[in-house]
């Protein structure tokens, strides 16, 4: 193998690996629907969860889940969500509203994994939520545009 070759490799790599990154950006520019909003609190839920049962502390697991549903939102759908409006929310907005989602979902599917008083507050938001919508059942996971 040329010296040239072997020296041009680790610099040939991120060009290679480019066009595949940027493709999903071009193919899904359409707002996210409230499908794909779904499937992404599920992710970063189930995410939260295995990071807590693996010891992670919980801020650090819900910083991280939210951050990854906020990324992918912005780098999927250009930050923009079918039930919030027109409008791209920023990262910052994203991140927010993400992180809500994270932990709604996770007090939802591994409850036991939730620090009680966040537990607690979780609860306290649901029955609020539930008052000021008379006839409504139990919350949805709120989209990532809800801000904190």
């Amino acid at each position: 193998m040329s010296l040239l070759l072997r020296r041009s490799r680790p610099l040939l790599a991120p060009l290679v690996a480019m066009p595949l990154l940027m493709a999903p950006l071009a193919a899904q520019a359409a707002p996210a629907t409230p499908a794909e909003m779904g499937l992404y609190t599920r992710i970063g839920a189930v995410n939260v969860c295995i990071s807590r049962a693996a010891g992670v502390d919980f801020e650090k697991s819900v910083g991280i889940a939210g951050e990854t549903i906020a990324q992918l939102i912005l780098g999927q759908h250009k930050g923009e969500i079918q039930q919030v409006g027109t409008k791209a929310l920023t990262i910052e907005e994203l991140r927010r509203g993400a992180i809500n989602s994270a932990v709604l979902g996770a007090a939802e599917i591994c409850p036991k994994e939730v620090p009680a008083d966040v537990m607690k507050k979780v609860q306290d938001a649901i029955k609020q939520q539930g008052a000021a919508r008379p006839g409504a059942g139990a919350p949805a996971p709120a989209t990532p545009a809800a801000p904190r």
